[in-house]
């Protein structure tokens, strides 16, 4: 099955061209794909997004460290922006094939690997932390690059995750982590005056009473006052919405916005979302838009409703005279399928004044939905994957006395795969339930669709259990999974 991961890396380097140049070119690997890179002359700094299979992204990224770590040296470094070390931040973000777990085990491999080969020590953060307090970024870096050469060794809370308890002379310590997919954005307003910067950052980030899934600081960029973010979930909190909230706090101060900027990279979505609110279309939909409706294209030919472009292909997969992809795959799209519509339908009235109430509920079904619909997805190609598995063991088992448990070890696999589908589509299906109240009335079909696709999901899913259990020789296993879809039916 295809991975794709992206990783983007952030080098305490704005300045010197050569020196990312050298960073860039350490990095480059087969299927590892560049996607961007930002220098910030003021931050001193550079954000490098790359993207490729799990495998590739990750010895990339341990590279591109241990060229920073050659080519950095701290202790002459200035600039606007916090680092804790010359490759300050290597964080990775799931995108097709893998699920923000997968990207947990990498964070802990690269961050071991870091300090096996280049003597940097780690820090975990975000998903991949070890303890409540390394989930924010800010709680590790604070104090810098200085104050943790001054701590390390003295004080038990800054011990790094991987390494001794000494940074690197020149390059620092180095933070990895797991997240999902980040922007970051700055807001330039028209005053040199940086303090209103600060207050107004504070006002609208979250760690001191603000907007949720938004970090922000206030500094003196090209003269002006910028108010940088990151906006760590632009689902639950669209770049809109921040952007209005810093209006209305630089208003006080007798500010404006002058202009924004985008560092590295912004999801389709979160434009269309802005689009949507700045423009007031009625019943936009992101169909409207050209690009997305010419995706429906296929070999050069717009399919019949376009739609259809998207979903053939499976559907051909599902009726071809082979083994995968069958009923298990089937029923993880139908999983996931539910959780669109469910996703679609919170969307939709989210934001309308009739359901302002319920805001917050529907900004966490849509949260928790946007979660389910990846990870069943994931488990279409999972299905197909683990029943190969089990193919393979009944051959191996065959031509050699020595593979004795494979087979079972292949379907106890195989069997956790569907139940988990299960459990997912079970959950999918009480969230689509505590949507009707909530939600618009005129969508109640889109709601019972989807609640039907669910509960099809659960029993199709339940079947393969069912079918792999009866092979399967661990008697406690078996028992154990029967307890759990018995739970999942009733």
């Amino acid at each position: 099955m295809q991975t794709l991961v992206e990783c983007v890396p952030n080098f305490s380097e704005g300045r010197d061209k050569s020196k990312v140049d050298a960073i860039v070119e350490a990095m480059k690997l087969d299927g590892v794909y560049l996607l961007d890179r930002e220098m910030d002359a003021d931050h001193n700094r550079c954000v490098i997004t790359i993207v490729g299979d799990r495998e590739a992204v990750q010895e990339a990224s341990i590279r591109g460290v241990g060229k920073a770590a050659e080519l950095i040296d701290l202790n002459q470094h200035q600039g606007a922006h916090p680092r804790l070390g010359a490759a300050d931040v290597v964080p990775f973000i799931p995108i097709e094939g893998v699920t923000l777990e997968d990207c947990v085990a990498m964070a802990r491999h690269v961050g071991e690997e870091i300090w096996k080969r280049h003597r940097v020590p780690v820090y975990l953060y975000e998903a991949a932390a070890t303890s409540p307090e390394r989930q924010n970024l800010e709680n590790i870096r604070r104090g810098q690059f200085e104050g943790i050469r001054a701590e390390i060794a003295t004080n038990p809370a800054r011990k790094p995750d991987f390494g001794e308890a000494a940074i690197h002379p020149t390059a620092g310590a180095c933070v990895v982590g797991a997240r999902k997919f980040l922007i970051a954005y700055n807001i330039f307003l028209n005053t040199a005056d940086v303090e209103t910067a600060k207050k107004v950052a504070k006002a609208v980030r979250f760690s001191s009473g603000g907007l949720r899934f938004v970090k922000a600081a206030g500094f003196l960029v090209r003269g002006q006052a910028q108010v940088s973010m990151n906006l760590t979930d632009f689902e639950q909190t669209p770049i809109h919405r921040v952007f209005e909230a810093v209006r209305a706090e630089a208003a006080r101060y007798g500010a404006l916005p002058q202009s924004s900027e985008i560092v590295g990279l912004i999801p389709k979505k979160a434009l269309e979302q802005s689009a949507e609110w700045f423009l007031q279309i009625e019943n936009f939909d992101s169909s409207l838009i050209l690009e997305n409706r010419l995706a429906g294209v296929v070999g050069g030919k717009m399919a019949v409703g376009g739609i259809r472009a998207g979903v053939e292909p499976f559907i051909e997969q599902l009726a071809a005279p082979t083994t995968t992809p069958g009923g298990g795959s089937a029923a993880a799209a139908a999983g996931s399928m539910a959780a669109a519509l469910g996703a679609m339908v919170a969307t939709m009235s989210r934001g309308k004044k009739a359901y302002a109430q319920y805001e917050g509920q529907l900004s966490e079904a849509i949260s928790r939905l946007s979660q389910l619909r990846e990870d069943l997805k994931t488990s279409i190609d999972a299905d197909a994957e683990s029943f190969k598995q089990v193919m393979a063991a009944y051959k191996k088992a065959k031509e050699s006395a020595s593979a004795d448990g494979i087979v079972d070890s292949a379907l106890k696999h195989a069997t956790d795969v569907p139940l988990n589908v299960a459990e997912k589509a079970r959950e999918v299906l009480r969230i689509l339930d505590s949507l009707g109240p909530i939600t618009s009335p005129n969508m109640k079909s889109d709601l019972f669709t989807g609640a039907a696709m669910a509960r099809a999901a659960i029993e199709g899913a339940l079947s393969n259990v069912e079918v792999n259990l009866e092979s399967l020789k661990d008697a406690e296993f078996t028992n154990q999974a029967r307890i759990r879809a018995k739970a999942l039916r009733a």
